[in-house]
């Protein structure tokens, strides 16, 4: 696991989706990093988002990366506005579209817990 993504992964077993904040530009990230993607600063703060958010795209997995997530296939991987003002990458249940006002819930596959949305 990437040590700057163990905040996050932490989250999602304790039912939260968590973001950084740059204390220096008030930049938003969902991807943990050591330093801000808009201003390259290093003084990153862990937030906790309210989970919900609007569909911004969507597609379904048929055929899917690895070994582990074949078992889960076909499934729907979202791109999800959150409320905050970021954007980010999660599974989906089925049926959702474009648009759709989503809550962010949490499953557990391969001993790790994901975030799915699903429609609220």
């Amino acid at each position: 696991m990437n040590k700057h993504a163990a905040h996050f992964w932490e989250g999602c077993a304790a039912g939260e989706l968590r973001y950084q904040h740059c204390a220096a530009c008030a930049a938003l990230q969902f991807h943990a990093r050591a330093f801000c993607l808009r201003c390259g600063g290093a003084k990153l703060e862990w937030r906790t988002a309210q989970g919900s958010g609007t569909v911004y795209a969507l597609s379904s997995v048929a055929r899917a990366p690895t070994d582990e997530f074949r078992a889960l296939a076909p499934y729907v991987i979202v791109l999800v506005d959150l409320d905050e003002g970021l954007r980010m990458m999660a599974h989906g249940a089925p049926g959702l579209c474009i648009g759709d006002r989503v809550r962010a819930g949490f499953f557990v596959h391969g001993g790790r817990s994901l975030p799915r949305f699903d429609k609220s």
